[in-house]
């Protein structure tokens, strides 16, 4: 997933930052780097403060690439504030390139994490990055607690649990079927 969202960072920081003449060049590698660890740290820290609603509306929803989208909007803002704190553009040209490039990478993200075409990027992986890799908990609670809109429960018992879990792990699609249901695949 991490090498994905590199790939996506380089596609479109091309233009929002490499092309855009209010960043100096000297700047440039800063600025993707940071773009992509405070985007990722962004939603990791949404997951570990327990927004969970909100992220699984981002993978619900088709606005993702949205800035409207509240979650799109919270991690421009983070974004925008590192590229200031950290790299030193002034606060015009960080807004500018999180507000470009935040909502593109999003979508595309979640785009491909939608899609069954796409090979070689589960939702399981973007899940497992956003949680740190160690987010079994978190990623149970919002399963159990936006699991039966999404068709989860699977022995029919009024619940989503580790049974449920166990359950969709045995048949055809696995674990991987399981997070696709709850994200939309």
């Amino acid at each position: 997933m991490l090498e994905q969202l590199t790939q996506l960072v380089q596609q479109f920081g091309n233009d929002a930052v490499v092309k855009n003449n209010a960043v100096p060049n000297e700047l440039n590698d800063n600025v993707m780097k940071e773009t992509e660890s405070s985007l990722l740290s962004g939603l990791q820290k949404m997951a570990s403060d327990g927004n969970l609603e909100q992220l699984a509306g981002l993978f619900q929803g088709n606005n993702a690439g949205s800035a409207s989208n509240p979650v799109v909007k919270q991690l421009i803002e983070q974004v925008s504030g590192n590229l200031g704190q950290k790299v030193g553009l002034d606060s015009q040209a960080a807004n500018g390139v999180a507000a470009n490039m935040i909502p593109q990478i999003l979508g595309s993200l979640v785009g491909k994490a939608k899609d069954p075409n796409v090979k070689g990027f589960e939702v399981s992986d973007l899940v497992n990055a956003i949680s740190g890799g160690s987010g079994n908990s978190n990623l149970m609670d919002m399963v159990s607690k936006y699991g039966g809109q999404f068709g989860l429960d699977q022995n029919n018992d009024g619940k989503v649990d580790m049974q449920d879990a166990m359950a969709a792990a045995t048949k055809k699609g696995g674990l991987g079927g399981l997070f696709g249901k709850l994200f939309g695949k």
